[in-house]
């Protein structure tokens, strides 16, 4: 924050601190998205610094044009940055211009007329059904602890039985996975609530967990907990993952996300509906559900490119 203060007046950071507090307080962003929002934005004012000669002033952003933002994105490139951290640079930025423009301060068309990089189309790595499987299963924990080989088992069935982000499974508590219960009601992205089908395997890799972990499990507390007791991080999860690498030979894609993606894949594989899955996913947009239709694609060519005798 004392660098911040260096970088910008304190007219202008005061309105950078009530949009952060905004976007957490209304828009209920993620912690993730807001760090990020933070820092792109404090890249933004350090770069203003030396292209201003001083510390920005909410003058100096109102005068701000077309080619200052293009200034910003060619430093940012030249330091190593892709497209998708330029995109999101510049989706920081046009967020706070929003911002003071609603509030009479400055004009954004400066940076609205700024074309986002374009992204490279890059295609979700899913795990085959074996590997899968095999990810989810208790066998393949490599946890001495059993309640805690369970509750890792737990966490990836419920990544790939529902098609659930981390941060969604991490958050669910005891009272949402009521005995007897068909769906499973997830908040996501945006505070956006969503029902998927909760399979009985599924239920009963958590019930096997409930069974055998060691702390009182409150109906409003967190389900899934750390070895002290604590809410589970996602970093342990990951870290198991990592191991599960390593102990199956599984490529570096193999990830806690990649249990999603494989969830949407192997549905669509299966003939699942686009629409549907867009619905369990919690997807906004087909468009972001409708990249998997390249990811089957490209294992039909797999499967031609290995099996068809003229290939």
């Amino acid at each position: 924050m004392n660098e911040l203060l260096v970088i910008a007046d304190p007219g202008l950071m005061a309105e950078r601190a009530a949009w952060l507090e905004n976007l957490a307080r209304e828009r209920r962003l993620s912690e993730h998205t807001l760090d990020a929002y933070e820092r792109d934005t404090r890249q933004f004012l350090t770069f203003l610094t030396g292209h201003l000669a001083g510390p920005a002033t909410l003058g100096d952003i109102r005068e701000l044009r077309p080619a200052d933002f293009r200034a910003f994105l060619a430093a940012r490139r030249k330091q190593g940055s892709g497209a998708r951290s330029l995109g999101r640079n510049l989706a920081g930025l046009r967020s706070l211009l929003r911002h003071l423009e609603k509030k009479g301060l400055v004009n954004a068309a400066g940076a609205a007329a700024i074309r986002s990089p374009k992204q490279p189309k890059s295609l979700p790595k899913p795990l085959s059904d074996t590997q899968a499987i095999t990810v989810v299963s208790d066998e393949a924990q490599l946890h001495d602890e059993p309640w805690i080989a369970a509750r890792d088992a737990a966490v990836m069935t419920l990544l790939y039985g529902c098609g659930l982000r981390i941060s969604e499974a991490l958050d669910l508590v005891p009272a949402d996975l009521q005995k007897g219960a068909t769906t499973l009601r997830i908040t996501g992205k945006g505070n956006k609530t969503r029902l998927v089908p909760l399979l009985s395997v599924v239920f009963d890799a958590v019930e096997k967990y409930r069974t055998l972990c060691p702390h009182h499990l409150e109906s409003s507390e967190p389900l899934f907990r750390g070895a002290r007791g604590g809410k589970l991080q996602a970093a342990i999860i990951q870290r198991a993952m990592q191991k599960l690498r390593s102990a199956f030979g599984l490529p570096e894609t193999a990830t806690p996300h990649a249990l999603r993606h494989s969830f949407a894949t192997h549905l669509l594989a299966g003939g699942g509906d686009l629409r549907t899955i867009q619905e369990l996913l919690g997807h906004a947009s087909l468009s972001t559900t409708q990249v998997y239709t390249g990811v089957d694609a490209s294992r039909l060519l797999e499967v031609y490119d290995r099996a068809h005798p003229r290939a």
